[in-house]
């Protein structure tokens, strides 16, 4: 079983690795994805072989699950670059090809690779499509709970309505506030590192220059090579500040993310997760038969963020489902309870 397991890990690298190549534009990455994809094929034929040396059965033709067919999806759809995540938690190599105070008295001039960029901080890259359905979970197991715990105190559906309708734009203003304020002051942070380089650049140019030859040495080319690359990079200025963010902050100038639409897709992922248990309320007037249906709604999309959530960690998705359920099962369950203390309490 191990063996024919790893026959099919190396044939859904091999059909990803095909899609990326198939997808990716620039030619170089064309390349090292579709050698990589000839590697994991060469690699399931040594199982392939290894199974029949074993006396096993041998696999049928590959079929691509559904986990790979939802990534490959969203490769063709989103571009590599924006499920680095996905793609990492799938086993894909060669996803680094995509990732690519003030001023000192001086600047010394580095010796070593470990000392570059060691004046500026490490910054993190996006992750917009797990922000989403992060955002769709949140907004989900919050109202659910919320919902519970009102209709456990109350039956009456307009209180219900009216607390789950609150949850909902209480809870979405406040997770797009908060996401607008975050990613403003980290988009303020990244700005005022790449001016900071622009400043260092201006009074440092050998310097920076070596720092950006290292860092080309380091990735396989001999010095004297990258010296060369690096003085032709930086020949022209704001070429130069391109270049030095990138390699050095790990920066990408022209990307570095929208605070009012990080704080737009934080309201709107949270308000459709807070919607769904909140929906048979609002078409459902049978208060007991809403709630069953809440529920069940509830459960079910539950499952699904959770299965979804195992896109990024790698894991099996009918637990990742099961798990989330029994998580926003007990916190429902929890909160309902309560509620109904709360409400013979207060009868």
């Amino acid at each position: 079983m191990a063996l024919t397991e790893n026959w099919r890990e190396e044939m859904q690298s091999a059909y990803l690795y095909q899609v990326l190549a198939e997808t990716e534009l620039d030619e170089s990455k064309q390349v090292l994805f579709s050698s990589l994809e000839s590697a994991a094929l060469s690699q399931a034929k040594l199982w392939e072989d290894k199974i029949r040396g074993d006396g096993g059965v041998l696999p049928p033709a590959y079929q691509p699950s559904v986990r790979a067919r939802l990534v490959a999806f969203l490769i063709r759809r989103l571009h590599p670059r924006r499920i680095l995540p996905v793609l990492s938690a799938m086993k894909i190599r060669g996803i680094s090809v995509y990732r690519s105070a003030s001023l000192p008295a001086s600047h010394p001039m580095p010796t070593t690779i470990e000392e570059v960029g060691g004046r500026h901080r490490g910054v993190g890259s996006g992750g917009n499509l797990r922000a989403a359905v992060f955002g769709v979970n949140d907004g989900l197991v919050s109202n659910a709970s919320l919902i519970m715990g009102v209709a456990g105190a109350s039956g009456d559906v307009r209180i219900i309505v009216l607390s789950g309708v609150a949850g909902l734009l209480a809870g979405a203003f406040s997770m797009a506030a908060g996401e607008y304020v975050s990613m403003r002051s980290q988009r303020e942070l990244f700005e005022y590192q790449i001016e900071l380089e622009r400043e260092e650049f201006a009074l440092y140019p050998d310097e920076e220059k070596e720092e950006l030859a290292l860092i080309y040495n380091a990735r396989g080319l001999s010095m004297e090579r990258a010296r060369g690359v690096a003085a032709e990079m930086l020949r022209d200025p704001e070429h130069a500040l391109d270049a030095l963010s990138r390699e050095e902050l790990g920066l990408n100038p022209d990307d570095l993310g929208s605070a009012w639409g990080a704080a737009l897709s934080s309201f709107l992922s949270f308000a459709a997760g807070a919607l769904l248990p909140l929906l048979p309320f609002l078409l459902v007037r049978n208060g007991p038969s809403a709630l069953i249906v809440s529920i069940g709604l509830s459960g079910a999309a539950l499952f699904g963020v959770g299965s979804g959530l195992s896109l990024f960690n790698g894991r099996s998705a009918v637990w990742g489902g099961l798990r989330m359920v029994l998580i926003g099962g007990a916190a429902g369950l929890s909160t309902y309870l309560i509620g109904t203390l709360l409400g013979v309490a207060f009868s």
